[in-house]
């Protein structure tokens, strides 16, 4: 099974950035650099499996939402060997996660979407593949709920999809799009301890979510 590999984008969410976790390779060839969350297959073992195993050996990060990419299979995508690789993408809530480094790699770090540095092999080209990915599925699936605290603003829903999306939203617009969608329950609370006034506190219907995770939706903004 050493010609067949997992890769995975982990994205998060801080800040009002988006980020993506990145590790730095502790042995082999690629010792020093980094690259995405990665590493071969078990034989037996399913490619869904060895994708959450490896996000646990190399990061610590258990049971998280997880979508297949693609194969990506350049025979020149690793100069020593042919190895054809299978490309995840994962959403994290970074408040829930501690994220640490182990087996292979010597740290794990998040960077800016904007400011990922050059990675080992076609990691920069699954990375991009992953983003354009994110930007289609966020505007037919309710997944970036996943990147979000279980209670948030309006306005931090809006910061998310600008960010994805890499546009700026007209606010009164999204507003209404999304409230329209009945996909948030109104919390009869606000935000604390924030210098500024207070905003509305919502969180995601979780029927409606799964209804509209599985049949999906249209929504143009």
């Amino acid at each position: 099974m050493n010609s067949i590999s997992i890769d995975c984008i982990i994205f998060g969410f801080n800040n009002g950035v988006l980020e993506a976790l990145l590790v730095k390779h502790a042995i082999g060839d690629s010792k020093g650099e980094w690259g995405l969350p990665g590493g071969i297959i078990n034989k037996g073992e399913s490619i869904d499996a060895a994708a959450q195993r490896t996000l646990r050996e190399l990061t610590g990060l258990e049971n998280i939402f997880l979508e297949q990419l693609k194969a990506f299979g350049d025979p020149k995508r690793i100069p020593t060997n042919r190895v054809i690789t299978i490309g995840y993408y994962a959403l994290i809530n970074r408040e829930e996660y501690d994220v640490k480094a182990g087996l292979t790699v010597s740290e794990a770090k998040w960077y800016k979407i904007n400011s990922i540095p050059n990675l080992i092999y076609d990691h920069n080209e699954i990375l991009d593949f992953g983003l354009k990915k994110l930007q289609t599925r966020i505007l037919n699936a309710p997944i970036g709920f996943n990147l979000l605290p279980e209670k948030f603003t309006l306005l931090q829903l809006m910061h998310l999809y600008e960010e994805i999306l890499g546009k700026e939203l007209d606010k009164s617009n999204f507003r209404r799009k999304i409230l329209k969608m009945k996909l948030l329950v109104a919390l009869d609370e606000k935000q604390q301890d924030v210098s500024h006034r207070a905003a509305k506190l919502y969180q995601f219907d979780s029927d409606i979510y799964e209804k509209l995770s599985q049949k999906g939706f249209n929504f143009e903004i």
